[in-house]
């Protein structure tokens, strides 16, 4: 009896796997079906689109990267409100979506925008960390509103508007300890000047 399972077993292991046939099933396809496929499946399915585009670095331009941008935030800091005080898990790739695209605004001169929509994200990421356990995407966070924080602290924004984007910024954290050195930092330095 063991003689015959370790054939059955060294015959499955012998034969191609599930990968190995979807991609020789693919390679008999064409360009434009396949392209059909990966689209129809973006479409369905947001972290797929995300990884698309953040794969093959594609262009929006600004009202789509804020639509875009407002919805990361959404996906990033949802979290089932049943599993408050635990360690949840949530959607670290829309975190990165949301670094990536603050600084592509950046880039694209929508100062503005991107400090609008980081306090967005410094409300609904706060209340997220606050709702979890340790709070475990605070980094993630952090990391995405330090891409504004930067650019704030490097434009030319008059002095009373980084000063109130900042007094905001620090309003808005439910925890109080998000980015809380950086921001008391630049609010002072819009009040020196």
């Amino acid at each position: 009896m063991a003689k015959r399972k370790s054939k059955a077993i060294a015959k499955v292991s012998k034969t191609t796997s599930a990968v190995d046939r979807l991609g020789k099933a693919l390679a008999r396809r064409t360009k434009a079906e396949l392209i059909e496929v990966i689209l129809e499946h973006a479409k369905a399915n947001r972290t797929i689109m995300r990884e698309l585009e953040a794969r093959f670095d594609v262009e929006a331009p600004p009202n789509e990267l804020v639509a875009a941008t407002r919805q990361a935030i959404a996906d990033a800091t949802d979290f089932d409100e049943r599993e408050i005080n635990y360690n949840f898990d949530y959607d670290y790739e829309a975190y990165d979506t949301i670094k990536r695209n603050f600084g592509r605004l950046v880039a694209m001169n929508h100062l503005r925008e991107a400090m609008d929509l980081s306090l967005e994200l410094m409300k609904a990421g706060s209340y997220q960390v606050e709702m979890s356990d340790e709070g475990l995407m605070t980094d993630d966070i952090e990391q995405c509103l330090q891409v504004v924080i930067d650019a704030v602290r490097n434009s030319h924004l008059p002095a009373a508007a980084a000063t109130a984007w900042s007094a905001a910024m620090l309003k808005a954290d439910r925890v109080g300890f998000i980015c809380d050195k950086e921001l008391q930092a630049l609010e002072q330095a819009g009040a020196k000047k």
